[in-house]
């Protein structure tokens, strides 16, 4: 059996798979290297130049994202150049930036501000003029793209392209004028875009935004909760993060954004659809109903108990099974419930009403 390949990382000798790279090796070794342009479930780009690391031999810095490990190599990843190289970039990142909290928090947290301040860049350097005017205002309702805090990493394009399958964006124009643009400049209603949000979470700078007036209210200076859950609007169980402000209605807690969990520690792999990431509104909407309604004798809903409108339900159920058998009853479930509820449901028909006319939406 030949011995599996091995590389020295920070003065310590480790295994590697082939195929990995820097990047992955050390990451899964607990050594943390900065990236703004990586994501695992995209195809490295070396694009942010932030993971450059030092290897014997090599007379440049090599960008550990990009660069598949070998056998025998030895590797820096913190050193005085490196760390100069870091600083430098990262205030030039910064002078090209805006300055504005609030416009830099639209999005998912600001990872380069947060690098910037982590790694104590110059920020001394002065602002740079912004030339990169992107797309005009676009009419569609959810997602927003700044370009003056944008840094070209193309994370958002490339998890367009090689995620979501649609290319609806793309790096467009040249030089200082490169932008992310949709093809003529069209909004993104009239382009292939599914509204999907995964450019805005991929988004390491607040670029692209969200445009919901709920994620805006809570501010960078609050913080906010992050609750796990389930989607509620199909029945592929995805798992998303709700972001809730505490401090807003009386400390009772408001949905104000909804983000995706890390890449890789969920069956959704970090991916939402337009529902699962903007439709969260109805949750705190005046018309949603909180407790039961029963119809009165005047012909109006009134609110009732949980257990009178139980009763009242099976009262009615029990009297068409009386008046015209069990197969005059029909059990309609929803890919909304989990998988157990549907499971109670189908046991509720066939058992306690004795029918087989029971069915849910996504037929699981």
């Amino acid at each position: 059996m030949s011995q599996q390949p091995r590389i020295t990382l920070g003065g310590s000798t480790i295994a590697f798979e082939p195929g990995e790279t820097l990047l992955d090796v050390a990451r899964r070794h607990g050594v943390e290297i900065p990236t703004l342009c990586h994501d695992p479930r995209l195809k490295p780009a070396g694009a942010c130049r932030t993971c450059l690391v030092e290897i014997e031999g090599w007379p440049r810095l090599a960008p550990a994202c990009a660069t598949e490990a070998r056998a025998g190599m030895v590797v820096v990843s913190e050193s005085e150049r490196i760390d100069r190289h870091r600083k430098s970039l990262l205030a030039l990142y910064m002078a090209d930036h805006s300055a504005d909290g609030q416009r830099q928090e639209r999005g998912t947290s600001n990872q380069l501000l947060a690098m910037a301040r982590a790694f104590d860049a110059p920020s001394d350097w002065g602002r740079l003029p912004e030339r990169r005017a992107g797309r005009s205002e676009d009419r569609n309702p959810y997602i927003s793209y700044d370009a003056g805090t944008c840094i070209l990493c193309a994370r958002c394009t490339r998890f367009c392209d090689e995620i979501e399958g649609v290319s609806a964006i793309a790096l467009a124009a040249r030089g200082s004028e490169t932008t992310v643009s949709t093809a003529d400049g069209l909004s993104l209603l009239d382009t292939t875009c599914e509204m999907c949000g995964g450019c805005v979470d991929v988004c390491p700078t607040g670029a692209m935004a969200e445009k919901m007036p709920l994620a805006w209210e809570a501010g960078p200076e609050r913080e906010l909760e992050k609750v796990r859950t389930t989607c509620a609007y199909c029945g592929v169980g995805c798992q998303l993060d709700l972001n809730v402000d505490r401090a807003g209605e009386g400390g009772r807690g408001r949905i104000v954004k909804v983000t995706s969990p890390e890449p890789g520690t969920t069956s959704n792999d970090g991916n939402l659809c337009v529902k699962g990431r903007f439709a969260y509104e109805f949750v705190h909407h005046q018309d949603r109903l909180t407790t039961p309604l029963l119809r009165g004798k005047d012909g109006q809903l009134h609110e009732a108990s949980w257990e009178d409108a139980l009763s009242a339900a099976a009262e009615g159920l029990m009297g068409v099974r009386e008046r015209h058998g069990a197969d005059a009853l029909g059990f309609v479930s929803s890919s909304r419930c989990t998988g157990e509820e549907n499971y109670l449901v189908q046991k509720l028909a066939r058992t306690v009403f004795g029918t087989n006319n029971v069915h849910q939406c996504a037929a699981t």
